[in-house]
């Protein structure tokens, strides 16, 4: 069956399940907060992302989709890209991208050429995103790769995963030239884009090195980092430099990481340990295709995550530095459709990030853990088939339900307030079991720096079929008034900012005219009605109604 074939089939089966608003008794459902006892901190960990392909970036729906992901929060949204020193003519293909930054002459000489990688840098500062800056992979002329490797590898939807190795994963000839590579890309971003800019960039070296991406003893790895960290470093002292960014926790090999750069003797300057200003690590969850329908991991996901944060803090030297999950994710596979993946179209991605995220905020509090960012890796698939299943952000420009929950994350506060749903599954359950009993339905509460309530309510459960609404009571102690008011209501459901279903509803065409598309866009809009409050002995209450994988978020002055 052909990929095109196979997305439609897989789409035909998606649609043919029963609706999820199937009429069935609501659940009600109490959430409680009080704005007036303080919570702690929630940081804007979501406002990370990240692709394989970096030539989208600059392609039309790739730079339309960073205009959007840059408005979230300007200037602190950051983006990481695999293959950025990738030697080639910059076309883009599945789980591929290149610049050819680096070259050589027959004799062996260095030719560096910034022209690709700036056009791609020169987009996310354009679009209000910074580059949270991977220096990989190796570039060709550099590569130890036995010969007859092929350099690019001929990977596609559906191969198996080994077809990725290939040229661009082995160690370089010559360490000194990596490091002179990375100290003139450093200095030559610094000339570019200027000093205060540069040093507000995170700068990492290589993907995964304890999994398929690299092609050599963990060791030689570390070599690897410390070279490149020497050359970032020589380029500009205060550069932020960190990492592994490994896959999953990172067992032994993060153990020996960690004890490199803290211990160890620095491959490139002999001095004891290496620069680190931040530490990265990957999760992922494993959804499964169940009796028709697809069942999320998030206990898997959240498992991980709560490993890499026991890892990265094992070694006092480390355990207050700042932690970035550089990958965070649902499953492993952006560029991978099929049955199991189609739940990304609608409602159920997002209903899982709103979950997720809530419970990895959780997570980071309970191990004293200082995270500053949570990557998706999710971001678009330029000319692919319209709602084709993979990992991505918006479909031929066009948002997908997921962006708008992002978009929701934006309009809280880093105030967290003291809130309770008594149908929230608590994270030790959550965590063991993940949620496939009773639905989970809960909250985070926050105050704005001007003022405003803000309060998160999610909807989520693994299984992706029909369950009943939430008959949400929300009670709120401790406003600074007593008159009632009006609260603005935004919902990610399917009937609400969801695109993919305005695209089942118009008969799914694959080539929608111009007209088709125009109300594509708006049915992805986020749109704001009023929710009426009212108050009794000082509690403001309002009631909601929230379908199964549903978002929403509650906003009100408090002035």
């Amino acid at each position: 069956m052909t990929t095109r074939a196979a997305i439609a089939a897989m789409l035909c089966a998606v649609m043919a399940l029963p609706s999820p608003g199937a009429a069935q008794t609501a659940r009600p459902v109490a959430i409680t907060v009080d704005a007036g006892r303080p919570a702690g901190t929630l940081p804007p960990v979501w406002r990370f992302f990240g692709a394989d392909e970096p030539n989208y970036a600059t392609m039309k729906d790739g730079r339309k989709l960073l205009l959007e992901l840059g408005k979230l929060r300007e200037g602190a949204v950051y983006f990481r890209a695999h293959n950025l020193l990738n030697t080639g003519d910059g076309t883009p293909a599945f789980k591929w991208g290149s610049t050819n930054v680096y070259t050589e002459t027959s004799d062996g000489k260095s030719v560096y050429d910034w022209t690709v990688v700036d056009r791609i840098i020169d987009t996310y500062l354009a679009s209000g995103v910074r580059p949270y800056l991977q220096i990989g992979f190796m570039p060709e002329a550099m590569s130890t790769a036995p010969a007859g490797t092929p350099y690019q590898h001929s990977w596609r939807p559906g191969f198996d995963y080994r077809y990725i190795i290939s040229g661009w994963a082995y160690p370089p000839k010559s360490y000194d030239k990596w490091r002179e590579l990375v100290y003139r890309w450093t200095r030559h971003n610094i000339e570019r884009y200027g000093r205060a800019e540069v040093e507000r960039w995170y700068f990492e070296v290589w993907n995964e090195a304890n999994g398929a991406y690299w092609e050599a003893r963990p060791e030689e790895f570390y070599k690897l980092h410390d070279y490149a960290v020497d050359g970032v470093r020589r380029a500009l002292p205060s550069a932020r430099v960190g990492g592994p960014d490994s896959a999953g926790a990172g067992g032994a090999f993060m153990d020996g990481f960690l004890h490199h750069v803290t211990s160890g003797t620095n491959y490139a300057t002999g001095k004891t340990g290496t620069p680190t200003d931040f530490l990265a690590f990957h999760a992922k969850g494993q959804p499964s295709f169940v009796d028709g329908h697809v069942r999320m991991g998030i206990a898997t996901h959240l498992r991980e995550v709560d490993r890499g944060f026991v890892k990265v803090t094992s070694v006092a030297a480390l355990a207050a530095k700042p932690v970035v999950i550089g990958e965070s994710d649902p499953e492993g596979c952006a560029a991978c459709p099929g049955p199991e993946n189609a739940y990304r179209n609608g409602t159920m991605y997002s209903s899982y990030t709103a979950a997720s995220f809530a419970r990895i905020w959780e997570l980071a509090e309970r191990r004293r853990v200082n995270l500053e960012g949570v990557l998706s890796w999710s971001f678009e698939f330029e000319n692919q088939p319209w709602f084709a299943g993979y990992r991505q952000l918006a479909t031929n420009g066009v948002p997908l339900p997921v962006l708008n929950v992002f978009r929701l994350f934006a309009k809280l506060g880093t105030d967290r307030l003291t809130a309770t749903s008594d149908a929230q599954v608590p994270l030790d359950t959550a965590m063991s079991q993940g949620v496939r009993g009773a639905a989970d339905i809960g909250t985070i509460a926050t105050r704005t720096a001007d003022g405003r309530i803000a309060v998160l309510v999610w909807h989520y459960h693994d299984d992706d079929v029909p369950g009943p609404a939430a008959a949400i009571t929300l009670s709120l102690r401790g406003l600074k008034w007593a008159t009632p008011r009006t609260a603005t209501l935004w919902r990610v459901d399917g009937e609400h900012a969801n695109a993919y279903a305005a695209w089942k509803a118009m008969g799914a065409p694959q080539s929608p005219d111009e007209t088709q598309y125009g109300t594509l866009e708006k049915a992805a809009e986020m749109r704001s009605e009023p929710l009426p409050l009212t108050a009794t002995n000082g509690i403001a209450t309002a009631k909601l109604a929230l379908p199964r994988q549903g978002v929403a978020l509650i906003v009100m002055d408090d002035r």
